[in-house]
């Protein structure tokens, strides 16, 4: 529950804090633009008092209430008449305010004042109006930065949420489309090899655990991955016939911090022996997975390319187009993947940068 509380509260203390300051600015800056002879004294801050309220009475009426009531509902001509009466209204009490608390305490009356300009009132009245109607767009700016702000992480909150509802319904359809290429494999090794048939099964049990109890959490160590990916291409070893040559090099940390996403390469390496095999032509297959010190994965597939007819309908590619989609949901801007065909040989290379990715998401918690 602290998860969902503790971003309102660091923003509800960051609002005070920007009030705070603002106010600080209004009514301290100005005496750092006084005579340097001259220094702070009670007397002016006090007859000053007037304005003060009068500044924040408009300030937090346009906050709080014209705002919302009237210049988000589109309700811009009432807005501006409101806010005219209401400056012209409180411009008067700022001026009789001042007198009045200066007939109060008379400690606070001008030690001098001379001859009165008998416009003095109406320009004082002008004069507090202007500064007023400053105070009022200051107040729609800030309201208006805050307001963006809420509808931006709003924004991310909900494409946060969209993006994990999709990995997830994305992470099920994988599971299905592994599985049925995988028992597809073990009903085919059953016609002419049986124990080695019982092997495979056991192979997919030790993967399923890793499918049932791994595969929920978004990321996972490299290590644990790579021994899966080991796992599934021993198991599709067993059915290879003799024309095939499959080399894999696996290196990575075994006590290394690294995560990955779990089963994004598995696809990849479907793809490699569902096009690199041929029934009665030299084939191969060459696996490579490396984790650089830099916090860079690299995948590396490379097999010779039979393409598939259109007749043949085993896999329909759905499992290359949740790899990408899945990468640009975890991944995005840290990863490259190219693939090409030369020379009849189809070569795929991942690299996912595991470090920036780390970073970048630590980043976003914080400011969230």
């Amino acid at each position: 529950m602290s998860q969902h509380y503790t971003p309102k509260l660091k923003h509800k203390w960051n609002s005070v804090f920007v009030h705070l300051l603002l106010w600080g600015v209004i009514f301290i800056l100005p005496y750092f633009f006084m005579d340097t002879e001259r220094v702070f004294t009670w007397r002016p801050f006090l007859r000053s008092i007037p304005e003060m309220l009068g500044f924040m009475l408009v300030f937090y009426l346009n906050y709080f209430i014209l705002i919302d009531k009237l210049l988000y509902r589109e309700r811009t001509k009432a807005f501006i008449i409101y806010n005219v009466l209401l400056i012209v209204g409180v411009a008067f009490m700022m001026h009789y305010g001042r007198e009045l608390i200066e007939q109060l305490i008379p400690y606070l009356r001008p030690r001098w004042r001379g001859r009165r300009n008998p416009f003095f009132p109406l320009l004082f009245i002008v004069r507090n109006s202007t500064s007023l109607f400053l105070v009022m767009g200051l107040s729609v700016a800030l309201k208006m930065t805050v307001r963006w702000f809420e509808l931006d992480n709003e924004r991310k909150e909900l494409a946060k949420a969209k993006s994990e509802a999709e990995l997830q319904n994305l992470k099920n359809q994988i599971n299905p489309h592994f599985l049925l290429n995988t028992l597809n494999n073990i009903y085919a090794l059953i016609e002419f090899n049986p124990p080695k048939a019982q092997q495979a099964v056991m192979d997919l049990s030790k993967m399923l655990r890793h499918l049932l109890y791994d595969n929920n959490q978004t990321y996972v160590p490299l290590r644990q991955e790579a021994d899966f990916m080991r796992n599934y291409i021993e198991l599709m070893r067993i059915r290879l016939a003799d024309n095939v040559k499959l080399t894999t090099d696996l290196s990575y940390s075994k006590t290394g911090d690294t995560l990955i996403s779990p089963l994004i390469f598995i696809s990849l390496i479907e793809n490699a022996f569902k096009h690199g095999i041929s029934g009665d032509k030299p084939s191969f297959i060459e696996v490579s997975l490396k984790e650089h010190p830099d916090g860079k994965v690299e995948f590396i597939s490379n097999n010779s390319y039979f393409p598939k007819t259109e007749q043949d309908k085993s896999g329909s590619g759905i499992g290359l187009e949740l790899v990408r989609r899945r990468l640009e949901l975890l991944y995005h801007g840290n990863y490259s993947w190219n693939t090409t065909i030369e020379n009849d040989v189809y070569s795929t290379v991942l690299v996912i940068d595991t470090k920036k990715q780390k970073d970048d998401t630590e980043l976003l918690d914080r400011g969230r």
